[in-house]
C-alpha cells in the first residue's frame, strides 16, 4: 500500500509544492490548516492532481495542544513545516512569530510521540538558526555546517526575531526528539525562491514582489544564501525516504547580497522600477558561505542557480498577472 503522509501548513509555500510532489508520487496525503472551509486559501490544493482521490484536508493550530492528533494518527511520516515566517514587525512579536513557531513545533512533535505509526519526522528549520553569530560577523569563521548554530543573544541585539524563534524552536524540537525517541532529521533551507504555486504570494514571495515593484522604499542590507523552491522540495523527500539521512541538512545554492540580486534581475527584466536604497539595518549582510556537502554526500544533485530560481519567480509573477 502506498505510504501515508501528514504535511503541517499546508497553504504554505514549501507546504503547498510538498503536498503536490507526494501527490505526484502517488502517495496518500493529509495537510493542516487553520480552517479547510476557507475555500480562497485552500481550493487550489483540492485541484492539484490526485488531491480529489488521495488528499485530506484537516483543521488544527499551532498554538493548541492535541490538535494535530487526528492529523497525525496512523500516518507513517510527518512533514512539519507550519511556522510564522516574515511578519511585520508589531510590537506584539512574541505572540504572532515566536510562539507558533517554538509552541508549534512541541506540538506537532507531541502529537507524533503519541502516534507508534510515525517512522520518521522531518522538521522544516531554516539557515536562520545556523548563520547568526559574532564569529561570522568579525570574519573568524566563513564557512558555515550543520554543527554550527545561531547565537540567540546576537539574534536579540539585531532585532533577528525570524532567526530567534527558528533557533529555540529546531533546537527544542532536538531535545524533544531524544526525550522521546523520534526519527527527526531537519532540514535547514536558505530564502526560498521559485514560481508561484497559490493564487496569492506568501511571505518570501511577498518580499520579492515589493522589491521589483519598489514598493518598500528600500532593499534589505542582507546577504543571504538562496535556493528554489524544487531543491527544497526534493531535500524534504530525501530526508524523510533516505535511510542514510540523519541530523540537520542544509539546503542552500548561491549566497549573494540582495543590491547583486537586484542588478541580475534589472539587466534581465529592465522595465520594473527596482528599489534602489539599500536599508541601514546591521547584522545581517556578513558574507558567509553555506556549506552543502553533507546533503550532496546522500546523493543529493546540484542545486539550481540563482538565475534560474529568480527566472522562475519573475515568469511566475507575469504570467499570474503580478508584475
Amino acid at each position: 500500500m502506498a505510504p501515508e503522509y501528514c504535511v503541517t501548513g499546508g497553504t504554505g509555500f514549501i507546504a503547498a509544492y510538498l503536498v503536490k510532489a507526494l501527490l505526484d508520487k502517488g502517495y496518500l496525503v493529509r495537510t493542516t490548516v487553520r480552517d479547510p472551509g476557507d475555500e480562497g486559501k485552500v481550493g487550489f490544493l483540492r485541484e492539484l492532481k490526485g488531491a480529489k482521490e488521495r488528499l485530506k484536508i484537516m483543521k488544527a493550530d499551532l498554538m493548541e495542544e492535541g490538535s494535530f492528533d487526528e492529523a497525525i494518527h496512523g500516518v507513517d511520516g510527518v512533514f512539519h513545516t507550519a511556522s510564522p515566517v516574515l511578519v511585520p514587525y508589531d510590537n506584539n512579536i512574541q505572540a504572532t512569530l515566536i510562539d507558533p513557531c517554538i509552541k508549534g513545533t512541541l506540538n506537532v512533535l507531541a502529537s507524533c510521540s503519541k502516534s507508534s505509526s510515525v517512522k520518521r519526522v522531518v522538521v522544516t528549520s531554516s539557515c536562520s538558526s545556523i548563520r547568526y553569530r559574532f564569529d561570522v560577523q568579525n570574519k573568524q569563521l566563513s564557512s558555515l555546517n550543520e554543527s554550527h548554530w545561531s547565537d540567540t543573544e546576537y539574534c536579540k541585539r539585531y532585532n533577528l526575531f525570524y532567526a530567534y524563534a527558528k533557533t529555540i524552536g529546531e533546537q527544542e524540537a532536538w531535545r524533544v526528539a531524544k526525550e522521546n525517541g523520534i526519527d527527526l532529521v531537519v532540514v535547514n533551507p536558505s530564502f526560498v525562491v521559485g514560481p508561484l504555486l497559490a493564487p496569492q504570494p506568501t511571505s518570501t514571495l511577498l518580499m520579492i514582489l515589493a522589491i521589483v515593484k519598489g514598493l518598500k522604499g528600500e532593499y534589505p542590507n542582507t546577504t543571504v544564501g538562496f535556493v528554489h523552491i524544487d531543491d527544497v522540495i526534493a531535500a524534504h523527500i530525501l530526508a524523510m525516504e533516505e535511510s542514510k539521512a540523519s541530523g540537520r541538512l542544509i539546503c542552500s545554492s548561491s549566497v549573494a547580497h540582495w543590491s547583486q540580486v537586484i542588478e541580475m534581475l534589472r539587466a534581465k527584466y529592465p522595465s520594473y522600477p527596482y528599489e534602489n536604497k539599500c536599508s541601514s539595518q546591521e547584522g545581517d549582510n556578513n558574507e558567509h558561505i553555506m556549506d552543502t556537502s553533507k546533503i550532496q554526500e546522500l546523493g543529493f544533485p546540484a542545486f539550481k542557480s540563482l538565475a534560474e530560481m529568480f527566472d522562475d519567480c519573475i515568469k511566475s509573477f507575469q504570467d499570474k498577472g503580478f508584475l
